[in-house]
């Protein structure tokens, strides 16, 4: 394959890979967005693949295919509930091939280097792809690769341990409550500093050993931060390592002269970035706070929650259901973990099909991903036009006879509201205690993820509906025909 070639077949996949994002914006183009990612990404595979300078094709190709084999074995095993856990593992893959891609590149340099200053000529050594290139580079361009370099493994190094940590914290193995080290902020800083000590030196002309101790303390601080982030910023979180493997991505790009690399990593990036700072502002939280605080910290005595939670059994939520006209649905991780979205979708069927009007109210950050529960609602066929943000429906709950709660905790709790002391205090809330009965789907009395408690359901119009969510709501159907 020619250099014109794969010129337009990058192209052509930045462009699929543009409206591929341009398309998530709604669930009608989702799929066909989805579509136009796959086939941008293939695209970009062959183009480099079969590009110019490219050796070693048949080790490639397998590679490929047992990437591709383990990729779709597990796609098929991962359910819903499992995707944020999923997406983590996916960007610390991203962070470590682009320390493995500096190092290697530095390692190169030095092949390259030692070819030129023996005094033999390119056609003597023989050099083709990356090699060619690097040949080619003068001092400055040099210069530049190394900074290059330095970026790509120091990002990668923490996007890599992070996303291991997330990954750890989302499906249960590492707690959820932010830990750090005693020295806190001072000691991710004094890391930070080495870095750029080392990186200096590196710049210098110091050997790859200084790449290799920033690997390993770029890697502390990775996860150092992220082991300082609880439970109720972990969607945040996700963003933010989605956005930091884009950088590292990037960064790579312009270290293997890749333009379709730079492309992809700074729509990636730049994407994941913006999606980070809406959901710190849905949540009222500073992004820089989020990522160097992390969750927890209080400035005094949370407030005491006084009261019991009351029990409804089925028989009571479908006689309030059958005697209401406005319904409202809140949906949470608790539905996920149940995967209870198509007993949901039945239940909005037969109270919609009764006359009721039937409404869904999502949280920015409801879940542990971005949209996750909308994936969900749209995965059980759920209508798009009763799914809405929290802007749009939070003035409707004083006029609204049921809101039927389901695994959700923070998203609802108006301790953020009443509470100065609360970690979730000044966060945007669903106002579900403002409707006129509240239901809350719910396996027990524990706090939840976040370890928050929460005053909503201690609330004189609040009864708890305990027990797994699918098991309750398939009992629910059978008291509504």
């Amino acid at each position: 394959m020619g250099v014109g070639i794969q010129s337009a077949a990058y192209i052509a996949a930045s462009v699929l890979f543009i409206l591929s994002l341009g398309g998530l914006k709604n669930q009608e183009s989702a799929k066909r967005a989805i579509y136009y990612g796959i086939v941008g990404m293939a695209l970009a595979v062959i183009a480099t693949v079969f590009g110019p300078g490219v050796q070693n094709i048949a080790l490639i190709l397998v590679a490929i295919a047992a990437g591709s084999f383990a990729g779709v074995y597990i796609a098929g095993k991962v359910q819903m509930t499992d995707m944020p856990q999923l997406v983590a593992a996916l960007h610390s893959f991203v962070g470590l091939a682009a320390v493995f891609i500096g190092l290697n590149a530095d390692i190169m340099l030095g092949s390259v280097t030692a070819l030129r200053d023996s005094g033999v000529n390119l056609a003597e050594a023989d050099l083709t792809g990356f090699g060619e290139r690097l040949w080619a580079k003068d001092a400055v361009e040099i210069a530049i690769l190394k900074v290059e370099v330095f970026l790509g493994i120091f990002i990668g190094a923490v996007t890599f341990t992070g996303s291991v940590i997330a990954f750890g914290k989302l499906a249960g193995k590492v707690s959820g409550s932010p830990k750090q080290l005693p020295g806190g902020h001072m000691l991710n800083a004094a890391a930070l500093a080495i870095c750029v000590i080392l990186g200096i030196m590196y710049f210098n002309g110091a050997g790859i050993w200084t790449m290799v101790l920033v690997t390993i303390i770029a890697g502390f601080i990775g996860w150092h931060l992220i082991m300082g982030i609880g439970g109720a910023d972990m969607p945040v979180v996700v963003s933010m390592l989605n956005s930091y493997s884009g950088w590292a991505a990037a960064a790579i790009g312009f270290t293997l002269g890749n333009d379709l690399l730079i492309v992809t990593g700074a729509l990636v990036g730049s994407s994941g970035a913006i999606l980070s700072y809406i959901m710190c502002k849905a949540m009222n939280r500073k992004f820089v706070s989020v990522i160097l605080g992390g969750f927890g910290g209080t400035s005094g005595p949370q407030m005491q929650v006084e009261g019991e939670q009351i029990a409804i059994d089925a028989d009571g939520v479908a006689s309030a259901l059958d005697d209401a006209d406005s319904i409202v649905i809140i949906p949470g991780y608790g539905m996920a973990v149940a995967q209870a979205q198509q007993s949901v979708s039945e239940l909005t069927k037969r109270l919609r099909a009764k006359g009721k009007t039937v409404r869904f109210a999502i949280h920015p950050v409801a879940g542990r991903l971005p949209g996750h529960m909308n994936v969900l609602l749209a995965e059980a066929r759920v209508p798009y036009d009763i799914v809405l943000e929290m802007d749009e429906i939070n003035d409707d709950f004083p006029t609204t006879d049921v809101a039927i709660v389901i695994g959700s905790n923070d998203i609802v709790n108006p301790a953020a509201q009443d509470d100065p002391n609360s970690p979730i205090a000044g966060m945007p809330v669903l106002e579900v205690w403002k409707a006129k009965q509240v239901f809350v789907s719910k396996r027990g009395q524990g706090t939840g993820y976040s370890g928050i408690e929460n005053p909503l359901f201690f609330k004189e119009n609040t009864r708890m509906f305990y027990g797994d969510a699918k098991k309750s709501l398939d009992e629910l159907l059978t008291k509504i025909d």
